[in-house]
């Protein structure tokens, strides 16, 4: 069997609050990611940081579940929690705690091996901005010839120093096949447009960009290859949008498995795909990634989404 995807970065629970109440998913953009693989199809191993507490019981059987497997590293502070308030465009506001604040991943021998059997080591929601993290990542790194994915995902309620974390991630960013960016990243990090970022990244050396333009879709440029897709138009309405980035970032994945792909039409129906993927996600509460098949077979009047 061929190794798995590893995926690395963070886990928590989502608290969702809004009018109708108070609702908890099992969440973290790697985490996201990981399980969306094996909803794909693609053995992952999610390598991030759970409490030994009631909460990283719930992580833990969520992963079991959807037969990803943990390499967990300790967390002094217990799981980590995002305590989140929706727009009524479906947006999500996002308070941290402690734990997620602080996170921090050990690279010890059950990593290191991961690491170097994976065919694709996937990074998501990395703490770049913490200089011994970077290095002990990238020491970690040195061990694998998978191809490197990278989603920054920063948020501003983990961040605690902006330039240290462009510094970091552009360290690991020259290293890799592919790297996803958005237009929080891009105002986020850069104070530019995402399209300026799109450039920077390429001068850096990155193979493949992903770019997701919130309503505008998202656009794919791999050296003389750009193309754009818009959002799909899929049955029922969008009720959440928290788990969208994630989903499209993991199909994106997924069209790297065999390799990159070759040409304009082979990208282009990659983007496509993730573009389905993303919205039929978004066509359901949590970031739970769903498959744009699964839709035909609902009666959404019924299900009130």
């Amino acid at each position: 069997m061929s190794a798995p995807v590893v995926v690395i970065g963070d886990a928590l629970i989502d608290e969702l609050r809004d009018d109708d109440g108070v609702r908890e998913f099992v969440g973290g953009a790697a985490l996201n990611v990981a399980v969306g693989l094996t909803r794909l199809g693609i053995p992952a191993t999610l390598i991030a940081m759970v409490g030994d507490d009631e909460a990283g019981s719930h992580i833990r059987t969520y992963l079991a579940d959807y037969g990803v497997e943990l390499i967990a590293s300790p967390s002094p502070f217990g799981s980590s929690r995002a305590v989140s308030t929706r727009s009524a465009s479906g947006e999500p506001v996002y308070e941290f705690n402690r734990a997620a604040q602080n996170r921090a991943l050990t690279f010890g021998v059950a990593e290191r091996s991961a690491i170097a059997d994976a065919e694709i080591v996937v990074v998501s929601c990395y703490p770049f901005d913490n200089a011994e993290q970077t290095a002990l990542f990238a020491d970690a790194l040195d061990s694998t010839t998978g191809a490197l994915v990278i989603d920054p995902n920063p948020r501003s309620g983990m961040l605690s120093d902006r330039d240290a974390f462009v510094r970091g991630f552009e360290a690991i960013a020259t290293r890799a096949t592919l790297v996803k960016v958005g237009e929080d990243d891009s105002r986020l990090l850069y104070d530019q447009r995402l399209d300026a970022l799109r450039s920077r990244l390429v001068d850096l050396g990155v193979d493949v960009v992903l770019a997701t333009e919130g309503a505008a879709g998202a656009t794919i440029e791999a050296g003389d290859v750009v193309v754009t897709r818009p959002i799909s138009d899929l049955p029922g309405r969008i009720v959440d949008t928290m788990g969208a980035g994630d989903a499209a970032f993991a199909s994106t994945v997924a069209a790297l498995r065999d390799g990159p792909p070759m040409d304009e039409d082979a990208w282009g129906a990659a983007l496509e795909r993730a573009m389905d993927v993303a919205a039929a996600t978004c066509r359901f509460e949590g970031a739970l990634l769903r498959l744009p098949e699964s839709l035909s077979d609902l009666d959404f009047d019924r299900i009130g989404t």
